[in-house]
């Protein structure tokens, strides 16, 4: 049993499904940044790798014992959850994706101030009645929403267009500028075992994402072998895990590596040539901003979600049609063969991403949204920033 909370701190509650990858890097750096500013922070999730992390930054994780998607558990799942609220009495609850979105605004039920970032919408991921039932919810449960939190004008857009009423926030996602940073190809490719064996001068391309029909693996190894036809001795590497991975090992050629979940992304960025994301949709993903920042030029679907993470002027060299495999393997193979115009990409977005996707300003427009919410407390002798306009509101 939890003693109740003693001090004078404003409490935030962050909710979670089980996540990885762009979901809990989001979850950890605004967890992280919320601790520095004073606040005292409870992550309610599942025991993983997320859990794990958060804790040796001082967060009160919560244990939540919780499927990734709706199902015969969810009574259950939210009973625990309104008692965890009930012994953590948080001023404020932010719950992210759509099951713990689901899950929190049941147990809470506008009772608390309760902020839902969808990170990409429930109904865009699944088809036929699933998709009309996860859309019938979203405009029903936005009643117990105080704000939601897009992390790109598309998303909201989205939202607005399907029905879902509500305050709404837009506020980009960013990047941790001290870890995704530059670094020399040939010694970052030499701590990766994966690589062991492989030229060290051979073109590398590099997609980091959850194996799954959303990030489109499928149709860039559907490209690959155009792409390993022009540009000879190039290896194709896929960092992450996902329910997809059988299916994708068994199409995928020799010259295919699969890199599984890995704890830090970074040295796979480092070590690409290029980075490819070729999803199908997407609210902002992480991948080509962490790509960017580490100095590495990116080529992404243009769906609405990633067609927000670049600058206009890369739009015309990094963005291909979705779901086409042929457009896909000209802009990568084009790039492989142009180190001079990879070098200059590379350096244009790592400016860009300074400039407009900094963390520290992401989680300061989010504290933005609490503050408008509720009145914020930090612990004695934290001199909390001065009050900044949300980047978009």
């Amino acid at each position: 049993m939890h003693p109740p909370p003693s001090d004078s701190r404003s409490r935030v509650l962050h909710l979670t499904q089980p996540v990885n990858g762009g979901v809990a890097r989001v979850v950890t750096d605004l967890v992280r940044q919320q601790l520095a500013a004073g606040l005292a922070v409870t992550v309610v999730c599942p025991d993983g790798a997320l859990s794990t992390e958060l804790r040796p930054l001082g967060a009160d994780v919560r244990h939540w014992h919780a499927t990734r998607s709706p199902g015969p558990s969810l009574v259950r799942e939210v009973r625990h959850l309104a008692r965890v609220i009930d012994e953590v009495r948080p001023d404020l609850v932010h719950a992210h994706s759509a099951k713990a979105g689901l899950a929190g605004r049941l147990a809470v039920r506008g009772r608390i101030p309760t902020v839902f970032q969808p990170h990409a919408w429930s109904f865009e991921a699944v088809g036929g009645a699933t998709s009309a039932l996860a859309l019938r919810w979203e405009r029903w449960g936005a009643r117990w929403a105080s704000r939601t939190v897009c992390v790109s004008e598309a998303e909201r857009t989205t939202g607005e267009r399907a029905g879902i009423s509500g305050r709404w926030s837009v506020i980009p996602n960013g990047v941790d500028l001290r870890r995704f940073c530059p670094a020399q190809v040939g010694a970052a490719r030499a701590g990766l075992s994966p690589l062991h064996g492989v030229d060290p001068g051979a073109p590398l391309v590099v997609c980091v994402g959850r194996l799954c029909r959303q990030k489109g693996q499928d149709v860039l190894l559907a490209a690959w072998d155009t792409v390993a036809g022009g540009a000879p001795g190039a290896r194709l590497v896929l960092v992450g895990d996902g329910p997809d991975r059988e299916r994708l090992q068994a199409s995928a050629p020799a010259s295919v590596l699969f890199a599984g979940a890995v704890t830090d992304a970074v040295p796979w960025y480092q070590a690409a040539d290029l980075v490819v994301l070729p999803s199908r949709w997407e609210g902002m993903a992480l991948a080509p901003l962490e790509a960017m920042a580490c100095g590495r030029p990116v080529v992404v679907s243009d769906v609405d979600g990633a067609r927000e993470s670049l600058p206009p002027e890369l739009a015309a060299r990094c963005l291909v049609p979705p779901e086409n495999p042929a457009a896909l393997a000209r802009a990568v193979t084009d790039l492989l063969l142009d180190p001079r115009l990879r070098e200059s990409l590379g350096r244009q977005g790592r400016r860009y991403v300074l400039s407009s996707h900094d963390v520290r300003h992401t989680a300061e427009a989010v504290t933005d949204v609490y503050r408008d919410l509720i009145s914020l407390r930090p612990a004695p002798g934290v001199v909390p920033p001065e009050p900044r306009e949300s980047i978009h509101s």
